[in-house]
């Protein structure tokens, strides 16, 4: 079982890379392979709307690591994307790999079945997170896969979403900042759950 996830961040290694290594590590822990990609160092050339998609699963753009990338997902058993809110949207490095990835979906669904999840963090309290969830989680449905929240089906809920930021909260005309997002206690287990929801069902899928 391999699960691969994709940092969207402008920013290498910081909260959104420490959000998404908090799954995978809970996943290595219940047993699977796992690999973090930063978009920050692949690159991808733009999309030119040349529709050579419309007839057979390939993609005429060449020269670029995108097909370094295509091997990675085809390999993946679980597809876990991660991306900062930097203005109410998935940022620029990660649109650019889903526009590029459309040769893996129009003509035919090439990651079909496998299992996906998505995670979010922002600077402010309500910076647009749900809406970038839903874009990523919209995105992978799209190409077939697997959805899966962070909610433990066996205890009452606690969050839905991982959707993180660093705003904690605001008393006596001032803001409480976390330092990161690994401060904040609820989206570090909202993170492990969502590791544990994955490897659950993929097991499931690969019975």
């Amino acid at each position: 079982m391999k699960i691969l996830a994709i940092n969207g961040s402008h920013r290498k290694g910081k909260n959104t890379a420490v959000l998404l290594r908090t799954v995978l590590d809970e996943a290595a822990a219940l047993g699977a392979s796992t690999e973090l990609l930063e978009l920050s160092d692949m690159e991808i050339k733009l999309c030119i709307s040349c529709n050579k998609c419309l007839t057979k699963c390939e993609c005429s753009v060449t020269g670029d690591d995108m097909a370094v990338i295509e091997e990675k997902l085809l390999a993946a058993d679980g597809i876990l994307l991660g991306s900062p809110v930097y203005w109410v949207n998935v940022t620029t490095l990660m649109k650019n790999f889903m526009d590029r990835s459309r040769y893996l979906h129009i003509y035919k669904n090439v990651l079909d079945g496998k299992v996906g999840a998505a995670l979010t963090t922002a600077g402010l309290l309500y910076g647009g997170q749900e809406t970038t969830l839903k874009i990523m989680e919209c995105f992978l449905q799209f190409h077939g896969l697997h959805v899966v929240d962070c909610r433990d089906p066996n205890e009452p809920i606690t969050a839905p979403i991982v959707a993180g930021s660093l705003m904690e909260g605001f008393k006596d005309d001032r803001v409480i900042w976390r330092r990161n997002a690994a401060d904040d206690q609820l989206l570090v287990a909202s993170c492990k759950q969502l590791a544990r929801n994955m490897v659950k069902l993929i097991h499931q899928l690969n019975k």
